[in-house]
């Protein structure tokens, strides 16, 4: 039996590798910050099927090689990072601490305990920014827009460094954007699908937006958790880029959310400057050919069905909330 450590595994990206792993027959470990109060939700499922939660904190290199001495892993994700963009400028220091200096903690935690844990690290589209080639793949120069997006640089890069300076198997996965409907309500896909939802329900009427012309390589949370374990079972560690190949902006994914509750989105999206970038990253459009070729790896969800399948769902939570008196229509 394979056993595989998580961080962020009581994310949207955690919940479902957990879940794939569990399905291969990994026994599984979620990293978890100490805190009063433990959102669980993602995860509370995977509990009762073996999933083992232990303390630790990117900020603090102790605590890692105590977790990776604890469950002596033969694979780590790193999935744990200060990931909403817009927050990144509020809270750069933050940032640049868990989502940049954090994978290099666990990179020499690695080292120090066990050189031979295969390493994942999450890296991000964001990365490209103001793209200087479209598509972009592996051989893209990053142009990052955002504290996020340079924290992301940082990690990737320092992932790279420790491969080739202390022959770890460490990979980067350059993962475009990829959501669900276990996605954040911060996120803009989620908004949206939840905004619907709200809207379709008589409890909002308006749903308002930033930049409607920004496009991006949308994919499904579900597909892209099967690439990451796909890198680590190669012979030899390379990065990938994992994307759909595909492009949408904002308005398209307000349009089609809309359309599956039976809506017009022009009726209800209003466009907010309050919502705008400070640096905006306009379009995102991924290559996955080398993944395709190498990995073996295909998405298996469209942009509809995936828009679809998030805007069901929140309906349906919406629905439950409103028989179960927690809020009134």
């Amino acid at each position: 039996m394979k056993t595989a450590l998580i961080t962020g595994i009581t994310g949207q990206d955690g919940s479902y590798l957990a879940e794939f792993l569990l399905e291969k027959g990994y026994r599984v470990f979620g990293l978890q910050r100490r805190s009063s109060t433990m959102n669980l939700e993602r995860v509370e499922h995977l509990l009762q099927e073996g999933i083992e939660l232990i303390q630790g904190d990117l900020i603090d290199q102790n605590s890692l090689i105590g977790a990776l001495s604890l469950c002596r892993p033969n694979e780590v994700y790193n999935l744990a990072a200060q990931s909403f963009v817009p927050t990144s400028w509020n809270q750069p220091i933050l940032t640049g601490e868990v989502t940049g200096l954090g994978v290099t903690r666990m990179l020499e935690a690695i080292r120090q305990v066990d050189p031979a844990i295969r390493f994942y690290q999450a890296s991000s589209s964001e990365m490209f920014g103001k793209v200087q080639e479209s598509p972009q793949t592996e051989k893209t120069p990053f142009y990052p827009r955002s504290p996020y997006g340079v924290a992301k640089v940082y990690g990737h890069w320092i992932t790279v460094n420790y491969r080739e300076s202390y022959d770890l198997f460490a990979v980067s996965g350059i993962l475009f954007n990829h959501e669900s409907p276990r996605r954040g309500l911060e996120f803009v896909t989620r908004k949206v699908s939840y905004g619907v939802a709200k809207i379709k329900a008589g409890l909002q009427r308006e749903l308002r937006m930033g930049n409607l012309e920004a496009k991006r390589d949308w994919g499904f949370a579900g597909d892209y958790v099967e690439a990451m374990w796909l890198m680590l079972q190669q012979d030899a560690p390379r990065d990938y880029v994992i994307a759909t190949g595909e492009t949408h902006s904002v308005e398209e994914l307000c349009r089609v959310a809309f359309e599956r509750a039976g809506l017009d989105y022009r009726e209800y999206v209003v466009v907010d400057p309050a919502f705008y970038r400070p640096a905006e990253v306009h379009i995102l459009l991924g290559d996955a050919s080398r993944a395709e070729k190498e990995l073996g790896w295909k998405r298996r969800v469209s942009f509809h069905d995936l828009i679809g399948m998030m805007v069901d769902e929140d309906i349906r939570k919406i629905e439950r909330m409103i028989e179960q008196g927690v809020i009134r229509p």
